[in-house]
């Protein structure tokens, strides 16, 4: 899977630009600020529906815009696609496979897998639990279209059931009959969503653990835990022990909304507190390689990967182990962003790979060399 041509409007920085690309690389060069980034952010949408840096569509509009539009043409197993996104202030998203709307975006998910390796992955150690669990989430969505739809179901019915507490506290009325309707339905989805994060961990932790190996040449050891309530105990009882807390609180303070990974260094060390930077650099690239090479596996084929920036923030050991992996072929359609023109070119002319290069301006694109 290739993606062949990208076109935006009016998306970001940008007010018109339209790309042709390489099928192997493809590099944005330039200084911070001018528009790199948000090519990337442009192939995200058009496999995820929504921004990696920013969520909000109608932030994503060019300041003083009414909207904005990306639109990129694919090429998947010798046929071509197209996906378009575009959104207007005030009006609901609109997005497109080979020009025809989607009921719902999830059935998008998956078809156009991509992988974004950034500096912001930090965030995955330094924020909270919802940020790794988004992580999770997005991941096991790209392949498993049961556990996206279970997924979407679960936190509606959360919702539903924390609006009900919320409406029984402030009327002073507690209905242990309605509540216990919504949690019947609430319970069969966490208990699928759970297992199912089980499953995928066990098989995901080994490739992880693989790459992570390879990167720090096996000076340490890793792990990923997966931290949730429904672990030790049924999903229905910890309802059922957490009600008077959840009356009070009027929300659900149980279940998996709650889950959380917890990340490892030598054995059981905590990354965010013990890891040098190094360490969680390390850590943060064999996940993302690791997230690549298991979608690869799952889907037959390899997802785009975009590399932000990462030639500017990385040392070489890592550096080298990345441009390694492209000299092999092993990464698929790969788009790398730089601050420098000549750099990340000259890098790719030693190791002999087939590439295109474009210069990024105050949001204006041009080709500078293309094999």
């Amino acid at each position: 899977m290739f993606l062949t041509h990208l076109s935006l409007v009016n998306f970001k920085n940008y007010t018109e630009a339209s790309v042709d690309l390489n099928p192997s690389i493809n590099c944005f060069l330039g200084n911070n600020g001018e528009g790199k980034t948000n090519i990337l952010d442009a192939i995200y949408y058009l496999s995820y529906t929504k921004g990696y840096f920013n969520a909000i569509d109608s932030q994503n509009i060019k300041f003083g815009e009414p909207f904005f539009v990306s639109q990129g043409e694919f090429h998947l197993n010798d046929e071509k696609a197209t996906v378009y996104c575009g959104v207007k202030k005030g009006a609901k998203k609109q997005f497109k496979f080979n020009k025809k709307n989607y009921t719902k975006l999830a059935e998008h998910i998956g078809k156009f897998p991509v992988v974004i390796i950034t500096p912001y992955d930090s965030n995955l150690i330094l924020e909270g639990s919802d940020t790794r669990r988004k992580f999770l989430d997005s991941l096991i969505s790209q392949f498993n279209k049961n556990y996206l739809e279970h997924l979407i179901a679960y936190n509606k019915l959360l919702t539903n059931r924390n609006a009900t507490l919320k409406q029984m506290a402030e009327r002073q009325q507690f209905n242990a009959d309605l509540l216990s309707v919504i949690d019947i339905q609430l319970v069969e989805k966490g208990n699928y969503v759970h297992q199912e994060r089980q499953l995928f961990l066990k098989e995901f932790i080994p490739v992880f653990n693989q790459f992570y190996a390879e990167i720090s040449n096996q000076n340490e050891t890793v792990d990923l835990i997966y931290n949730s309530a429904l672990n030790e105990t049924s999903f229905e009882t910890l309802l059922k022990e957490s009600i008077n807390k959840d009356r009070m609180l009027t929300y659900t303070s149980k279940g998996i909304h709650k889950d959380d990974l917890d990340f490892k260094i030598k054995q059981d060390y905590s990354l965010k507190k013990f890891a040098s930077q190094g360490q969680q650099k390390s850590f943060l690239i064999a996940l993302k390689l690791a997230q690549f090479e298991y979608i690869k596996q799952k889907k037959g084929f390899s997802p785009i990967l975009l590399l932000d920036d990462i030639f500017d923030k990385l040392d070489e050991n890592r550096v080298n182990y990345i441009l390694q992996m492209i000299a092999k072929n092993k990464l698929g359609q790969t788009f790398i962003t730089d601050t420098s023109l000549s750099k990340t070119p000259e890098i790719l002319d030693k190791l002999n790979v087939e590439y295109k290069a474009f210069e990024v301006k105050k949001g204006v694109v041009n080709t500078i060399l293309a094999d």
